[in-house]
């Protein structure tokens, strides 16, 4: 009898998880769980501190195949290893309620408030949803096209995922790392000003590192700011400014998915490893609403073409051709004091003095498709050295392109 009453309950909450997970949508070339090698130890209630989420996945495939008793002891598990995760200890109180009767929903033991119920039932949907779309360890986001020698990963977040995606640079080649569910801004993404509670979709760096001693405990064990308002905000008006990668107060192991005033918050343990390797600088973090990915093949096609175009505009400002250098440009190009083209145009030409460069060469160049309303964008970054005579001058450049027509133009340039 008791296991027939375990039975029926289990079946109900396995499929509603299921049902949940079904129900949505898809957005992107991402492959099924089953490409990415499976965690150690994940699944053994016995692991002290096995990885949260992936013991909430295994607690989750327990119940959808009627294993009650093995769900029951990885849920104990899970809240003795993180007792501050709330989701887990949600989960768990429905485990034990299925032991005296059927659990129709999730959080059916809590009598809490329901807003409060459906933040927590949106995470464990979200984190559900990891199951089925970790990406192919083969594909590459399409927003990376290229990352610089100098630096050592790329961190890529999608805000309609609420996850955030790391990828290594192994001698200019981009390798998956892992993936780490995020919350984002109580309204969403796509921050256009201050104060409007939404998280800025752009392509950002890392520029400072606050250790959790100089925090208070809100902001967890620790911050990366980004560098929010970048060139292309400022250019299109958008305001607002302290947008952070930074942990969760000591008595909450993770937040709602959309729950911060704009910044993407993580787990403690998450954002001490992406503390412990991101570099001021030099850490790109692309935020999108909708992450793309692409083979390899397809990668190199549009990496090469990107990088062909850069070369081919640092070699006509090698031979001094001001005409072809000028064709590089947008008729709509601002400069970030505000100047159109003929001015600041006239400007760079002025201040060479009519001297001519005997070499150029780009260096540690990164080259970004910015993510939302302006996909046919590229942002490149790049050092430029600059040889006139005897003379060198090094610089670092930052470079905005847009597509008009079937050209490729500058829009924005400045220093880095």
């Amino acid at each position: 009898m008791a296991s027939a009453l375990q039975g029926r309950p289990a079946r109900m909450l396995g499929c509603l998880l299921m049902l949940g997970l079904a129900a949505l949508p898809s957005t992107g070339s991402v492959a099924s769980s089953s490409s990415i090698p499976p965690q150690s130890n994940a699944a053994g209630a016995s692991t002290a501190k096995a990885d949260p989420e992936a013991l909430l996945i295994e607690i989750y495939k327990d119940l959808g195949a009627n294993r009650l008793r093995e769900a029951q002891a990885k849920a104990d598990a899970l809240v003795a290893a993180y007792p501050t995760f709330r989701l887990g200890h949600l989960v768990r109180g429905d485990l034990l309620l299925m032991h005296a009767r059927p659990v129709r929903n999730i959080g059916a033991m809590t009598d809490g408030p329901q807003d409060r119920l459906k933040e927590l039932r949106d995470e464990a949907l979200v984190r559900i949803r990891s199951l089925q779309e970790k990406p192919d360890p083969a594909m590459i986001p399409k927003a990376v096209l290229q990352v610089g020698d100098d630096q050592k990963n790329v961190l890529v977040v999608d805000t309609s995922r609420s996850r955030m995606y790391v990828y290594e640079n192994q001698g200019g080649e981009l390798k998956y790392q892992t993936d780490y569910y995020i919350s984002q801004g109580r309204f969403g993404a796509n921050k256009s000003k201050s104060g409007d509670q939404r998280t800025p979709i752009g392509v950002y760096y890392v520029n400072n590192r606050i250790p959790g001693p100089k925090l208070p405990d809100f902001y967890g064990t620790g911050a990366l700011p980004l560098s929010y308002p970048n060139e292309w905000d400022k250019r299109n008006g958008r305001s607002g400014y302290g947008i952070w990668l930074h942990g969760t107060p000591s008595d909450n192991f993770s937040r709602p998915p959309l729950s911060s005033d704009g910044c993407v918050v993580l787990a403690n343990p998450d954002l001490q490893s992406l503390y412990s390797t991101a570099e001021v600088g030099k850490t790109v973090v692309v935020i999108s609403q909708h992450v793309q990915f692409v083979d390899k093949n397809e990668w190199n096609r549009q990496r090469d073409a990107a990088a062909a175009i850069l070369e081919q505009w640092g070699q006509s400002l090698e031979n001094a051709d001001a005409d072809k250098v000028l064709s590089y440009y947008s008729p709509e190009f601002r400069s970030a004091q505000g100047e159109n083209l003929a001015t600041w145009f006239g400007r760079q030409q002025k201040s060479m003095n009519g001297a001519r460069f005997t070499s150029v060469k780009l260096r540690d160049v990164s080259l970004f498709r910015y993510p939302g309303v302006a996909e046919d964008m590229i942002v490149s970054t790049f050092t430029q050295e600059s040889a006139v005579g005897k003379s060198k001058n090094a610089i670092r450049k930052r470079q905005y392109w847009v597509r008009e027509g079937s050209q490729w133009k500058i829009i924005y340039e400045g220093n880095a």
